[in-house]
């Protein structure tokens, strides 16, 4: 078990297996690095170094009382990055793991990071206001808090439905894969997992996106019902200057999951671009977008 301990005390667990380019995945909310044994298994075999942590209060981190905000989050992964000193580095991101590596960009720069994916992610903001009117009401995420500090259990096996798109007609579900996810909400701590409700849903990543200068794959599902793709996805493809849209017809926002294969591959291809195709986006173009 490897555990590092931040500047403030906060003990974080990560996983960092293989060698190679290094990829560091950041999981959703309330999940933990095990989201992520899919991709690092492949990814590790395909010869680079996999990293991901248990974001603090969450899994098997310290269970911590306060602090438990985006940008605490954010330089928390700061520190991690640091503390094992990782250069040319690929930044995945899942749903609030993608809020927390924008934030870390907007906070700490992209001088250490290649290249960014961002899946299902919160960006640019979930609620909804006057200027985003294509996020959710207020009364969702309260919705939300209710059933975390009333019955966080059954709230949990009741979410991993729409989570992985298995209340659709005519889906194949798996009773493992929700039965995983209700086991890793269930090691966080309830007040940070309480907390992070208010981080993920009204967190304004606005400017954080304005800023990244790197290569960015940004994947949506088109029936991701947890974060809408119009409020996410294809908002944040326009702020980010080199970005690409891949939209998956009809997936789910645990798609990572769902369809891994395809997801796996997607990945491994944006990967592999020369860093010199990387480099030589104009920043001005649009972003472009795939079905």
């Amino acid at each position: 078990m490897s555990v590092f301990v931040t500047q403030a005390g906060t003990r974080i667990y990560y996983k960092d297996w293989g060698q190679g380019q290094p990829i560091l995945f950041s999981h959703g909310w309330p999940l933990t690095a095990d989201a992520w044994d899919g991709q690092m298994l492949y990814f590790g075999q395909q010869g680079y170094r996999v990293i991901a942590h248990d974001r603090r209060g969450h899994g098997r981190s310290e269970q911590t009382w306060d602090r438990n905000t985006m940008d605490q989050f954010a330089d928390d992964l700061a520190e991690l990055i640091d503390e094992l000193n990782l250069g040319d580095l690929i930044l995945v991101g899942h749903s609030t793991g993608g809020g927390e590596v924008t934030r870390y960009l907007g906070r700490h720069g992209t001088r250490r990071v290649s290249k960014l994916v961002l899946v299902g992610a919160i960006p640019p903001l979930m609620l909804k206001t006057k200027n985003n009117p294509r996020g959710l009401p207020l009364e969702a995420f309260d919705d939300i808090r209710k059933g975390v500090s009333l019955n966080r259990s059954q709230f949990y096996k009741d979410l991993s439905l729409p989570f992985y798109g298995y209340n659709r007609e005519g889906a194949k579900i798996s009773e493992g894969l929700r039965e995983s996810f209700w086991l890793q909400g269930m090691q966080g701590s309830i007040k940070a997992e309480y907390d992070s409700v208010e981080q993920f849903s009204e967190s304004d990543f606005t400017e954080d996106l304005k800023k990244i200068d790197i290569p960015t794959l940004i994947i949506h599902g088109s029936d991701d019902q947890i974060v809408p793709i119009q409020a996410a996805a294809m908002l944040s493809s326009k702020l980010i200057q080199h970005a690409q849209l891949k939209v998956y017809q009809d997936a789910p926002h645990g798609l990572a999951q769902t369809l891994p294969e395809r997801f796996n591959a997607d990945l491994l291809q944006f990967f592999r671009e020369s860093a010199a195709r990387s480099v030589s986006f104009d920043a001005h173009r649009e972003a472009s977008v795939s079905v």
